[in-house]
């Protein structure tokens, strides 16, 4: 497996943390727009798809955005904006399998404070801080984890837990959807 390079990528800008009222103002923007964009739609991979890039687009500290999918044992990456993701991940080893596990958010303000290999997971040296939500079902079981990355220390707060917590409620809790994510895989 290649190494991951500590050169931020071409195509990548470094993230910039941003006030609590201006994350409250983006994330309202960013729900308004889902909703309207999405009104309808059941296609889970279309949901995941566009989740990720309105977020990103609002979101100048979202250096990498994506879902990783649950087949029950492992997480699998499925649709992401950003670096490489690493493709898949034993439930229970690193913040996205520990989410997994316990059907918990987590907050960690600096990944590289964490045991490496076992409680982090370095798929990019460049990612500094990470918030990750479980993605639940309407049947309440757990369908995939929501990964967001900051090239930045101490990037994510209870507002983006809130309102993420929200957004994949509304997307994937509460909707039925008629495409079956385990077939993506």
């Amino acid at each position: 497996m290649a190494q991951a390079s500590a050169d931020m990528p071409y195509f990548i800008n470094p993230s910039v943390n941003c006030k609590q009222s201006k994350k409250i103002e983006a994330y309202d923007h960013a729900m308004t727009e889902l909703l309207a964009l999405l009104e309808g739609e059941s296609d889970l991979i279309v949901i995941m798809s566009s989740i990720n890039c309105i977020l990103k687009t609002h979101f100048n500290y979202y250096y990498w955005v994506g879902f990783y999918i649950s087949d029950g044992q492992k997480l699998k990456v499925g649709p992401y904006q950003g670096t490489l993701g690493c493709l898949d991940i034993s439930i229970g080893r690193g913040v996205c399998g520990r989410v997994a596990a316990t059907g918990k958010t987590i907050i960690v303000d600096d990944v590289h404070a964490l045991d490496q290999g076992k409680d982090h997971i370095a798929c990019d040296p460049n990612s500094q801080s990470e918030i990750v939500v479980p993605v639940m079902n309407s049947e309440g079981n757990l369908i995939a984890v929501f990964d967001v990355d900051s090239s930045v220390k101490g990037s994510f707060d209870e507002i983006d837990q809130q309102y993420l917590e929200h957004i994949m409620s509304v997307f994937f809790t509460e909707r039925k959807h008629s495409t079956n994510l385990i077939n993506h895989l």
